[in-house]
Parts: structure tokens; C-alpha cells; sequence
């Protein structure tokens, strides 16, 4: 089942109280702040209502915020590597 997934990219300051109420019914409130919501023709009204603000695209599942999270986590930078004997011991 698809999903979009919305992320508020712009602010509503100053927007007219419709307009953040759109985002509130999204459920975004901070900038930079993401959402999943399947896709179905109400969600896709709400968001033409604040495509100015939004960036939306379609993924095939949908993520918790721990395994978003993760997905934005940079690797360490480093890697520990193991003698050749220890790694071959391993392997028997």
C-alpha cells in the first residue's frame, strides 16, 4: 500500500488561519517535520491546499520516527577491522 510522505519545508507564519489549520489536520508543525499518510483522495486535497509549503512524494511503506531516524543517522567514519587469523577463525 503506498504512502506519501509529506515533509514541511516552508513555514505558515503570517498564512491565513485555513492554511495552518490544513497543516495541523496533516499533522505538521514544525519545519522540517514528516509525516506518512496513505494515499487517498482527501489526503491529496490537504495537500494541494499547502503545496507551496510542502514536499511530498510517494513511498511504498510507511516509517515510525525510530526507523526515520535511523535512515538520516551518518555512518561513524570509521571501521574496526580484524586481523586476518581472528577473521579466518571465525569462518572454520
Amino acid at each position: 500500500m503506498p504512502f506519501f510522505k509529506i515533509t514541511l519545508i516552508r513555514s505558515a507564519i503570517g498564512l491565513p488561519e485555513r492554511t495552518t489549520g490544513v497543516l495541523k489536520a496533516l499533522g505538521l508543525r514544525k519545519r522540517m517535520a514528516t509525516v506518512f499518510h496513505p494515499v487517498s483522495p482527501t489526503v491529496a486535497g490537504k495537500i494541494m491546499a499547502v503545496k507551496e509549503l510542502v514536499a511530498v512524494s510517494e513511498v511504498e511503506k510507511s516509517m515510525t520516527k525510530a526507523e526515520f531516524r535511523a535512515t538520516r543517522k551518518p555512518d561513524p567514519g570509521y571501521y574496526i577491522e580484524t586481523p586476518a587469523e581472528v577473521a579466518l577463525e571465525r569462518t572454520l
